[in-house]
């Protein structure tokens, strides 16, 4: 079959049933798109919810004519659109074949196969985007630590060539994206519209600048208009294509929970930053930590790269106080400092009797003492260097 058949077929598909209906995405995957396009229009699909939405949506018409003069439109908008046949697909998304989320009758949450296709904006091939890429999502109406976090996390991933995606809205998408920008990296927008439509509008300028230098894609025509169920079907896409999701902030019924939702039943790294437990924004955050084991606690980019990076090579530093010349020293050193007056000298005999410490070992302990400043000999024993006069160890 000709390419164009293909790409025609497929969205086709895309304007008889929403993306990720399961039933539709079995037609295809057994009969191939063309002979499961000439199936649903013969209102031959076994599932009798997906074969009624696709009945309704042929009073419209047929769809081959009004794929055409989509497919047309986005050439003019300067999109392509990609399909699981083209070599730059990414395979990562297979695996919205099997998932399953438990305890949800919602069509949003049983709905969750792969894309048929994608209309992109932007010259990156998706599956090198998407290679080593981090999703960043969080609260619409986040706070200012909200997105001080979601720019700073960002950042320092595009700066270690980490493709950063999110889904454009305002606040913490917004900020990861933006993070991602500063530092000269790759950012795509996941988008639940047609590819021409900048939603919300006040981020118009926001989706050029990616489209220059990332990518911006979605699964709905030219003209789509901004459903709010889209947003929970585009959330699927988020989870599957990146190899892992940041929850940044998100109230008790934030989307942005259902998109770490997904992420775990993919069995994908799911991370959540965690916020004060005054904040509402932070509620969402606090319940994926509480209610799933899987969900990691994270911080900085060092833990995220240690959740989503090569095995053994992207490790975290574990987290430390300031340097202290008293770190150095083990346990019979730091009962013998103890052990010496506040005041006056202690001869080397009378502190190994009241420190309980050998002679020989506590003449070589009152060596190391001396060489880091905490100590010093006199009258003809050892004393303690007044605290302002000791080397590097804060107060």
């Amino acid at each position: 079959m000709a390419e164009t058949d293909l790409r025609l077929a497929r969205v086709a598909l895309t304007l008889l049933a929403e993306p990720g209906t399961r039933a539709v995405h079995r037609l295809v995957a057994r009969h191939g798109p063309h002979e499961a396009l000439s199936m649903a229009l013969a209102g031959e699909i076994p599932d009798e919810a997906a074969r009624d939405a696709v009945r309704a949506r042929l009073g419209a018409g047929d769809p081959r004519p009004a794929a055409e003069t989509a497919l047309a439109t986005g050439e003019r908008l300067g999109a392509r659109v990609v399909i699981p046949e083209d070599d730059e697909w990414p395979a990562q998304l297979a695996t919205l074949e099997h998932v399953q989320l438990a305890g949800t009758d919602r069509r949003v949450d049983r709905e969750l196969a792969p894309p048929l296709c994608f209309w992109v904006r932007g010259a990156w091939p998706l599956a090198e985007a998407f290679d080593r890429s981090v999703a960043i999502v969080g609260s619409r109406a986040a706070t200012q630590y909200g997105e001080h976090v979601a720019t700073d996390l960002a950042y320092g991933l595009a700066e270690r060539e980490w493709t950063v995606v999110s889904g454009g809205a305002f606040g913490i998408d917004a900020a990861a994206h933006r993070g991602a920008l500063a530092a000269g990296g790759l950012t795509v927008a996941v988008l639940a519209c047609g590819i021409e439509r900048a939603y919300p509008v006040a981020n118009t300028a926001l989706f050029e600048r990616i489209a220059d230098t990332g990518l911006l894609i979605t699964e709905w025509p030219p003209g789509a208009d901004p459903l709010r169920p889209r947003f929970l079907i585009r959330n699927r896409v988020i989870a599957a294509v990146t190899r892992g999701t940041v929850l940044v902030e998100a109230a008790a019924r934030s989307g942005a929970t259902q998109t770490v939702r997904r992420a775990i039943a993919l069995r994908r790294p799911a991370m959540v930053v965690p916020g004060p437990v005054t904040s509402a924004m932070s509620v969402g955050c606090h319940e994926i930590l509480r209610l799933h084991d899987s969900a990691r606690l994270v911080a900085n980019v060092g833990h995220v790269l240690e959740e989503v990076g090569r095995i053994g090579a992207d490790l975290a530093p574990t987290a430390q106080g300031p340097e202290n010349p008293r770190d150095q020293l083990d346990d019979q050193a730091t009962f013998l400092l103890e052990s010496i007056p506040r005041r006056g000298a202690i001869s080397p005999d009378a502190l190994a009797v009241r420190a309980g410490v050998d002679i020989r070992t506590t003449l070589r302990k009152l060596t190391l003492l001396e060489t880091l400043g905490f100590v010093t000999r006199r009258d003809g024993g050892y004393a303690l260097v007044p605290l302002a006069l000791r080397r590097r160890e804060p107060p």
